[in-house]
């Protein structure tokens, strides 16, 4: 290790924050330092195992560093001792006694995280027409008789065909062996669990029951890069049954797509961990949805599952690495139909997978599933739905034309790359407003219902602490300081307030603003704006580059998908400039719309070839290829925009006096910002 520098890099994953320490540094000092919560209730003496981590082997492309298990001091007489008495799951360390030796990638296990992320995907309330893949058929067989030598196989086919008129039935290969057993159990009566997708398909004993099974369930699961959700429902009445979630263990392999792609051409068994990774949590989730709801994994029978194309790929064990660069080939662009136990996920035997197909190499099956269910196919008015996340995806359109395009935000909407940012969880700050004269902050975290200034804050935010700013409060704590002349319209904090008020910070040629002292401090640095201003001024340009392509200069709708969608201010979006002007009345959350469209097509097979023939309609937009992407850029990195009019936002906000700087807009900018305002 002498080759190691005096201050290796650190990463905290799922959290995304890091720094460097000193060599020598207890893993979990360095963590403390950083705002990342890891559990330790004994004081640092290796007694209550809460502060177990992991390191992720590998080399990271995006930071420059490979991570291994060496670049922790060995295991010394403590967590041997532990070990011994208690028992260390296999590849964890304490993180109190491990010592930082070199760069390196650290998970905090979520198993041992009290305060972890929250997933905020629960199922939406409404009622679909249901007509599954999955149809629950009972019968009474004819008994064998010596006069006709028909096997036991044949007069449940024939006892099928004259009560449900399944014609040219099908039969899984692991049922024949069990067919007598079954009929002799249920005294000549049973259940047939039949399986049809397509309408020219044959019909397929995927189960079967002895008497009479009135019961069978599906799964829908949506596998977002952050997080994981999944809902367990009945495939006879609809109901949602149960729902869970959790985030992606693949964080710890890269915060945001090319991360992970960048990872698997860097690790030759890269793509082997990453698959095992998802599945082994998906697998967790149907366990917990399972005991939730009382079910049996025996009694899943379908399921349907939604990401973008690189969770899709490694999900079903596919190499991304084309996705990696241009021309952004999906291995697979179409449904995928394949049994559950094929990929890992064993439930009956008989359990089908259904993948929604994807729209293009960086627009998902997640995003097809979102536009099933919020149809902007299907209606007159010109709707833009976007799922923000480390990859934003947009669909823009109307029944007449459709068109959608990804554009790469980064994960610094989700908290990563940010100075004090941090994933949704308690003690997260969420919600931020700034008094303009004072310039005084008040705010809301996870977990505690009072305001930063109203009685008893302290008091409930001493169980969770104020760790950090999740994603929902950066737009509101950046859109706050622009509202308040914290920072200009071109993101510049103006150090010259540092005269007002104590808040405003000087970091060498920069400026800071404090927006709560405490342990730890947090600020909103300089840099901090600059990454908000790169990713929204990317899904800005990108949805420019779709109004562009439609010959449009508004939109009459907003959707606002995904977890972190439904949990931003539409408003505070808006002078942000995340999203275009539109009447605010009209942009609503719509919750996990990708989850939704799932469920739709679990419940109802009817949905899996609407979805199937729109997306072979949808105009793809590849957003590198676009000469006009880079001047929509350099416009949107304004707050909220350098040259476009936002008379809606004007209507209810007033919005800083804007300056026109030369050098960003030009002259030909100033004079179109100058009649937009007339």
């Amino acid at each position: 290790m002498n080759d190691a520098p005096s201050k290796p890099l650190v990463l905290f994953m799922p959290s995304g924050k890091r720094g460097r320490f000193p060599v020598g540094t207890p893993v979990l000092e360095a963590a403390r330092q950083l705002g990342v919560y890891v559990e330790s209730v004994c004081g640092g003496r290796a007694t209550c195992g809460r502060c177990q981590v992991s390191v992720q082997e590998g080399r990271f492309a995006k930071h420059g560093i490979k991570s291994a298990n060496d670049h922790l001091s060995p295991v010394g007489p403590k967590e041997e001792r532990y070990d011994r008495v208690r028992g260390l799951p296999e590849g964890r360390r304490l993180s109190c006694s491990a010592q930082i030796l070199g760069d390196l990638v650290i998970d905090v296990p979520q198993d041992t995280v009290i305060n972890a992320q929250v997933v905020r995907k629960a199922a939406d309330e409404r009622v679909f027409d249901r007509n599954s893949a999955i149809r629950m058929c009972y019968v009474e067989v004819e008994e064998p008789d010596m006069e006709k030598p028909l096997g036991d196989l044949d007069r449940l086919k024939a006892a099928l065909v004259a009560d449900w008129h399944l014609e040219n039935l099908d039969v899984d290969f692991h049922l024949i062996p069990k067919v007598q057993s079954i009929l002799r159990k249920g005294e000549w009566k049973v259940t047939a669990a039949v399986h049809k997708d397509h309408d020219d398909a044959h019909p397929r004993i995927v189960a079967l029951y002895p008497g009479l099974k009135n019961e069978a369930y599906g799964i829908a699961c949506d596998i977002g890069s952050t997080t994981i959700a999944m809902h367990l429902s009945s495939l006879l009445s609809g109901r949602t049954v149960a729902s869970a979630g959790t985030s992606n263990p693949q964080i710890r392999f890269g915060e945001d797509l090319m991360s992970r792609v960048s990872y698997v051409m860097m690790n030759p068994d890269g793509r082997e961990a990453m698959t095992l990774a998802v599945r082994e949590a998906v697998n967790g989730l149907i366990d917990k949805v399972c005991a939730e709801g009382g079910v049996s994994r025996e009694d899943i029978l379908d399921s349907v599952f939604v990401g973008n194309p690189i969770m899709h790929h490694l999900f079903l064990g596919i190499d991304p690495t084309e996705l990696g660069g241009a021309p952004f080939a999906l291995a697979v662009s179409g449904a995928v139909h394949v049994k559950s136990s094929e990929i890992g996920l064993p439930m009956n035997p008989g359990t089908r997978t259904y993948l929604l197909p994807c729209i293009a190499g960086h627009v998902g099956a997640d995003a097809a599933a979102a536009t099933l269910s919020e149809g902007p196919h299907r209606q007159d008015e010109m709707m833009l739905l976007v799922d923000i996340g480390t990859n934003a995806e947009i669909v823009l359109g109307n029944a007449a034309r459709t068109v959608a395009a990804s554009s790469p935000t980064g994960p610094a909407f989700e908290g990563a790359e940010i100075s004090s940012g941090q994933r949704a969880a308690p003690g997260a700050i969420e919600r931020v407003r700034i008094d303009p004269i004072t310039l005084e902050p008040r705010f809301r975290v996870i977990g505690v219902e009072q305001w930063s200034d109203e009685p008893g804050f302290a008091e409930a935010a001493a169980a969770t602490g104020v760790n950090g700013i999740c994603g929902s409060g950066i737009i509101e704590v950046i859109a706050e300081m622009y509202l308040a002349g914290i920072i200009s319209e071109d993101g510049v904090v103006d150090g010259s307030l540092g005269e007002r008020s104590p808040r405003i910070l000087e970091n060498g040629r920069t400026f800071s603003y404090l927006l709560h002292d405490g342990e730890p401090r947090i600020t909103v640095t300089q840099n901090d704006v600059r990454a908000i201003q790169l990713a929204k001024a990317a899904l800005y340009a990108g949805v420019k580059l779709l109004m562009d392509k439609l010959g449009i200069d508004h939109v009459n709708r907003i959707g606002l998908a995904g977890a972190f969608g439904t949990f931003i201010d539409p408003k505070f979006a808006m002078v942000l400039g995340l999203i275009p002007d539109c009447d605010l009345t009209r942009v609503k959350a719509v919750g996990n719309a990708a989850g939704t469209g799932a469920r739709m097509c679990l419940l109802n097979r009817s949905y899996r070839r609407e979805i199937e023939e729109t997306v072979r309609k949808i105009e793809k937009i590849e957003t590198a290829l676009e000469p006009k992407f880079q001047e929509h850029f350099v416009y949107a990195m304004a707050l909220p925009n350098k040259i476009d009019p936002f008379p809606n936002l004007s209507a209810a906000v007033t919005l800083p006096e804007r300056k026109v700087l030369a050098d960003a807009a030009g002259e030909g900018g100033a004079r179109r910002r100058r009649r937009s305002r007339e």
